[in-house]
């Protein structure tokens, strides 16, 4: 109920919070669940599955999303990791562990298969991505003023370093992952597409966060396989 698992023959060792953000993605999100439930199982976690969707027809904001799905997570439980995961990915390896770096955020899609299982640029952040509460807040979590361009991925990656850290990444052959493509639903966005970034994330990165996040919370329902948190 409402995606929420604990191993019923042992004690987890880590909690993971997954956070989706969705939009009117039914295909992606039935393939994600049927791969992500028995793997996240298969490592013992104790997790829970979170959809953070955006309600309306205007511009889709991924990174703004999943700073409500973590304002939202951390109400529940005080989660070790928060994965943040593109609802178009699938792991192929059960050694892909869904829990964070002590030390630094983690990059999990290293090698995904839309690329030949290499990355489309060195500062890439983009696919599924884990970081620990500390390390959300350390960076002031995601910007809020990317809308529909997908060039927040580069903002992200910016902000990890400003803040005093790095980025590290599961070895390519462990983060290998792969993409889902109905190519009839054109809603879905590339948020690995590299663009020019029209934002100074050294300017804004104090000012536009998790510590400037607004949101009007419309519902939160519990699915059979996730919980759903809709927003505007």
């Amino acid at each position: 109920s409402g995606g929420h698992y604990r191993p019923p023959h042992c004690f987890a060792r880590y909690k993971s919070a997954i956070l989706v953000a969705y939009r009117n993605q039914e295909k992606y999100l039935r393939h994600l669940l049927y791969y992500i439930h028995p793997f996240l199982q298969r490592q013992q976690l104790a997790y829970t599955i979170y959809l953070i969707q955006q309600v309306g027809t205007g511009s889709f904001n991924r990174a703004k999303l999943l700073n409500v799905g973590v304002r939202e997570a951390m109400k529940d439980e005080e989660w070790d990791c928060l994965v943040l995961h593109d609802i178009d990915l699938v792991p192929e390896n059960d050694y892909n562990l869904y829990i964070c770096d002590e030390y630094y955020p983690k990059h999990m899609a290293s090698a995904m298969d839309k690329f030949q299982y290499t990355l489309p640029y060195e500062s890439f952040f983009g696919g599924v991505s884990a970081l620990t509460p500390e390390h959300y807040m350390k960076m002031n979590g995601f910007p809020n003023t990317y809308w529909g361009d997908g060039g927040e991925n580069d903002d992200i990656a910016t902000r990890i370093h400003l803040a005093g850290m790095k980025i590290v990444r599961t070895p390519p052959q462990l983060g290998r992952y792969r993409v889902m493509d109905y190519n009839e639903e054109t809603e879905i966005q590339e948020p690995w597409r590299r663009l020019p970034s029209r934002h100074n994330t050294r300017k804004t990165w104090k000012a536009d966060g998790m510590n400037t996040l607004q949101f009007r919370l419309l519902s939160r329902t519990k699915h059979p396989l996730y919980t759903k948190i809709t927003v505007d």
